[in-house]
C-alpha cells in the first residue's frame, strides 16, 4: 500500500530538519530577541576590530582638557577667562568653527566675585561702592567670557538633556518649559512627507541643563552633546535629533557642520515610520527611523589631531593647524570621567565621538541600515541555511564540518566586504548562528539514523560476510547501491554428496536442523576467512573472496576456507553417525578470474553477488569432484596462485560443455607440506604425462603406484580405466588427451 504524501512530508530527514532551523531562524530574526540582539552589537564591534583605524578627514581638530592642561593650570573646572582666552586665541588662529563640549551650567565664583557681590550690598558710601562696583566687574568671569563669545560668533556652546525620570527626579523643571532666553537653536523646519504625521518618534527629553543665561544671551549658537549608549553600554548611535517639548532640537555635531558649510537650512523629513532623513541645505544625512546616526568610527584615541588646551593658550600650538577647522574643546582627562565605551576602545573621550560624527556627517560615509536591510538580512538567513542543509546532508560529516566552516568564512568576509564598501549593516550573528545549528542538527540527526541503519545493516550482514567486511560497508555505505565493478575474485562452491538420498531418509524436522547443523559452521568457517557469503542453495553454498572488500591473497583464503571445511566436516561426522545420519562428504570447486561484483537485481531488491564464467566454471568444478572421486578442484588459474601455500596434484585437461578451450584442474589436497603427498602428486603428474604421450603402460604403473600409497585414490582409479578402455582404441593423430565433458 503507498504512502500517502502528506505522510511522506512529516517524514523526518536532515534536508528537513536543516529547513526548519533555517525558518526558525528567520522566527527569530523577526522576533529580536534581546540575547541574539546583544551578540549582534558585538559582532557589529568586530567589524572595526578587523578593519584597524581609517583615515579620517581634515576639517576637524580637538583642543584637549587633558592631564598636562590640568597640571599646568590647576584642577578643573578653570576660571571661564581661561575659556575667553581659548576663544579669543582660536579666532586669531583662523578657526571656523569652535563647539565646546562642555556645559557651563553654574556660575564661575573662582575669582571670589560672591565675596565683593556681599560687601557691596553691605556699603552704601559712594565712593566704596564705586570701588565695590569696579571690583565686580573686574572679577567678572561669566561677563568676560560672555564677551569674548559675542565677539567670536563662530562658537557653539553645548548643553545637555536629561531623558529619563530617574535623572530628573531630583529636578524641578520649570512650568511650561524652560524660560524663552534658555531655548536653544533648533531644527529649522520639520517637513512631513505625509499628512497628518505626527513628530517623529526621536528620543525625547525631559528635562534640559544648559549654560548660564549670561553666556546663552551671547552665544551665537548651541547644541545639544548627549550620546545615548546601546543596552551593553557601548556607543555606536549618535541621536541627531531629540524632542523637547514640541520642538525638536539639533546635535552639537550637526549644528558645528551647519556653522562650518555656511548655515544652511536644517530640514528634518518625516514620514509615517518615522524619520526619513535629514537634510543640511544640500546634504542627505542618512539615518535610521528614529533619527539616529550609525557611527564609523575612524580609529583608536588620537585619531584627529589632538591639542592641549595649554600649549594652544601660551601659543606653543601650530597656528596653521586650526585654520578653517572644526575645533571642538573638551575633556580627555580620565579624572574628568567624559569617557565612554565604543566598538574601538573601552575608554573613549567623548569629544572623539563628537569628532566622528562630524567626519562622517561631511564624508558622507557613516554606517546604515536601510529600510530594505531586514528583507536583505532575511535572504541571507534563508540562502545560506538553505544551501548549507542540502549540501551538508548529502556528504560525510567531515566535508560537511569543512562546508559549513567555509560558508561561515565567506559570509564573514562578504559581510565585513558590505560593511565597509557599501557602508551597511547587515546581520551576522542570524546567518551563522542558522549555519551552526543546521550542522549540529543535521549532522547529530545523521549520526543518530545512521547509527541505527548500520546496526541493521550489521546485523543483516553479519549472516553473509564476516565483520570486517561489514565494517568496510558501513564506512563506505555507497558500495550498497544498485551495480557493479569488474574485479579479479575467487568463488567456491560446496555441495554435499548425495543429499538427495539422505534427504528422503529424514523427516522434515530432522532434516532442517541437519542443514542448520551443517551450513552453520561451513558458514563460519567461510566469514573467518574473510569471505562473503553470496547465497545457500539447498544443500550448496557458495561464497567468493576478494569483495566488497580487496583482499590481495583471496585465493589463499578461498583454497584455505576449503580445506578448513572438509577439517569440519570430520568434527561433525561422529555426532551424526550417533544421530543414525548416513556419513556426509561435501565436494567443493573454487575458480579465479574476473568478475562483476556488486549489487544486483531491482532497485527495490537485490543481492550483493558476483556474476561471470569464473562462477560458471566454479560451479561446474565443484560437480567434476563426482567424476574423479576428489572432494576439492580448482583450475590453473588458480592453481598458478596458490601452489606456493598449498599441496596441489594436476588431474586432467577438460574441456567442459559450451567451451572449445581446455581447462587444466588440479586437486587441492592439503596446506602442510607432507613427503608423501608430495610422492602421490609427483606420481600423478607422471602418470598424467604419460597418459597424454599415450605410453599406456609407463601410465599405468605410475597411477598403480599411486593406489599403492594413498588406496582408493579417485583420480588414479578413473585413468587406470580410462587407459584399459583407450588400449583397444584406435586414436586420431591429433588427440591431445584432452576429456570432454558431456553434462555440466
Amino acid at each position: 500500500m503507498p504512502i500517502p504524501k502528506s505522510r511522506n512530508l512529516l517524514k523526518p530527514s536532515p534536508v528537513k530538519l536543516g529547513l526548519a532551523i533555517t525558518i526558525l531562524s528567520v522566527i527569530l530574526y523577526a522576533a529580536g530577541l534581546p540575547f541574539l540582539n546583544m551578540m549582534e552589537l558585538k559582532a557589529y564591534d568586530l567589524h572595526f576590530l578587523s578593519r584597524g583605524a581609517a583615515e579620517a578627514g581634515r576639517e576637524t581638530v580637538i583642543v584637549a582638557i587633558d592631564e598636562k592642561s590640568i597640571d599646568a593650570l590647576g584642577r578643573w573646572p578653570w576660571p571661564r577667562t581661561r575659556m575667553a582666552d581659548l576663544v579669543d586665541r582660536l579666532r586669531d588662529c583662523g578657526a571656523k568653527v569652535v563647539a565646546f563640549d562642555v556645559v557651563f551650567a553654574e556660575p564661575d565664583e573662582s575669582s571670589g566675585i560672591a565675596v565683593v557681590r556681599g560687601l557691596k550690598e553691605r556699603f552704601n558710601e559712594p565712593k566704596v561702592r564705586d570701588a565695590l562696583v569696579q571690583a565686580e566687574a573686574e572679577a567678572d568671569n561669566d561677563a568676560r567670557f560672555a564677551e569674548a563669545l559675542r565677539r567670536n560668533r563662530n562658537v557653539i556652546l553645548g548643553y545637555f538633556f536629561f531623558m529619563s525620570e530617574e535623572e530628573v527626579k531630583h529636578r524641578k523643571i520649570p512650568p511650561g518649559g524652560a524660560p524663552a532666553y534658555q531655548i536653544p537653536s533648533r531644527f529649522t523646519s520639520i517637513r512631513a512627507l505625509e499628512q497628518g504625521v505626527p513628530l517623529p518618534p526621536v528620543p525625547r527629553a525631559l528635562a534640559l541643563e544648559q549654560n548660564i543665561p549670561v553666556l546663552n544671551s551671547a552665544a551665537a549658537d548651541f547644541g545639544y552633546f548627549n550620546i545615548l549608549p546601546d543596552p551593553d553600554g557601548t556607543v555606536r548611535w549618535a541621536p541627531l535629533a531629540i524632542r523637547y517639548g514640541d520642538e525638536l532640537y539639533a546635535h552639537l555635531s550637526l549644528e558645528s557642520v551647519r556653522r562650518y558649510l555656511g548655515d544652511p537650512p536644517l530640514v528634518i523629513d518625516t514620514a509615517e515610520y518615522g524619520v526619513d532623513a535629514v537634510r543640511l541645505g544640500k546634504l542627505t544625512i542618512p539615518t535610521d527611523e528614529k533619527g539616529r546616526l550609525l557611527v564609523n568610527f575612524r580609529g583608536p584615541q588620537k585619531t584627529f589631531p589632538h591639542y592641549s588646551f595649554v600649549d594652544v593658550l601660551k601659543g606653543t600650538a601650530p597656528a596653521a593647524a586650526f585654520k578653517d577647522k572644526i575645533v571642538l574643546v573638551g575633556a580627555t582627562a580620565i579624572g574628568i570621567y567624559d569617557v565612554r565605551v565604543t566598538p574601538v576602545s573601552g575608554t573613549y573621550p567623548g569629544i572623539e565621538v563628537h569628532a566622528n560624527i562630524i567626519d562622517n556627517i561631511l564624508r558622507g560615509d557613516p554606517i546604515r541600515r536601510p529600510d530594505w536591510v531586514s528583507g536583505a538580512d532575511i535572504a541571507c538567513i534563508l540562502f545560506f541555511g538553505v544551501v548549507q542543509t542540502l549540501f551538508i546532508a548529502r556528504v560525510r560529516p567531515i566535508n560537511a564540518t569543512l562546508a559549513t566552516i567555509g560558508l561561515i568564512v565567506l559570509y564573514a568576509v562578504l559581510n565585513n566586504w558590505v560593511f565597509f564598501s557599501a557602508k551597511v549593516w547587515l546581520t551576522a550573528i542570524y546567518p551563522g548562528m542558522t549555519m551552526v545549528f543546521s550542522f549540529v542538527g543535521v549532522t547529530t540527526y545523521r549520526f543518530m539514523t545512521e547509527e541505527r541503519k548500520k546496526k541493521e545493516i550489521k546485523e543483516a550482514f553479519s549472516h553473509y560476510v564476516a565483520p570486517s567486511l561489514v565494517n568496510s560497508i558501513l564506512v563506505d555505505p555507497s558500495k550498497l547501491v544498485l551495480g557493479g565493478e569488474e574485479r579479479r575474485l575467487t568463488v567456491l562452491f560446496a555441495d554435499i554428496r548425495g543429499f538427495t538420498t539422505i534427504s528422503e531418509g529424514l523427516s522434515p524436522q530432522a532434516l532442517v536442523k541437519l542443514m542448520n547443523d551443517y551450513l552453520t559452521p561451513m558458514t563460519d568457517v567461510i566469514l573467518r576467512t574473510g569471505g562473503t557469503i553470496d547465497k545457500y542453495m539447498g544443500d550448496a553454498i557458495m561464497a567468493f573472496w576478494g569483495a566488497p572488500v580487496w583482499q590481495e591473497d583471496h585465493q589463499v583464503r578461498a583454497c584455505r576456507a576449503a580445506l578448513h571445511m572438509l577439517a569440519k566436516l570430520e568434527e561433525l561426522r561422529p555426532g551424526w553417525e550417533q544421530q543414525g545420519i548416513p556419513r556426509i562428504d561435501i565436494g567443493v570447486g573454487i575458480s579465479t578470474g574476473k568478475l562483476t561484483v556488486g549489487n544486483m537485481g531491482s532497485s527495490t531488491r537485490f543481492d550483493y553477488t558476483v556474476m561471470g564464467d569464473s562462477v560458471n566454471l566454479g560451479s561446474r568444478l565443484e560437480g567434476l569432484n563426482k567424476e574423479y572421486g576428489t572432494r576439492i578442484i580448482v583450475p590453473k588459474f588458480t592453481y598458478e596462485d596458490v601452489k606456493h601455500a598449498f599441496i596441489l596434484r594436476e588431474i586432467d585437461l577438460i574441456r567442459v560443455k559450451g567451451k572449445q578451450i581446455p581447462i587444466h584442474i588440479y586437486e587441492l589436497m592439503a596446506e602442510q607440506d607432507t613427503g608423501r603427498l608430495r610422492e602421490i602428486a609427483g606420481l600423478c603428474t607422471e602418470g598424467l604425462t604419460a597418459y597424454r604421450n599415450r605410453e599406456w603402460d609407463k601410465a599405468e604403473k605410475a597411477y598403480k603406484s599411486v593406489l599403492q600409497s594413498k588406496a582408493g585414490d579417485g583420480p588414479a582409479t578413473v585413468f587406470l580405466k580410462r587407459i584399459q578402455e583407450l588400449r583397444n582404441v584406435d586414436l586420431p593423430e591429433d588427440w591431445d588427451g584432452v576429456f570432454v565433458m558431456t553434462k555440466k
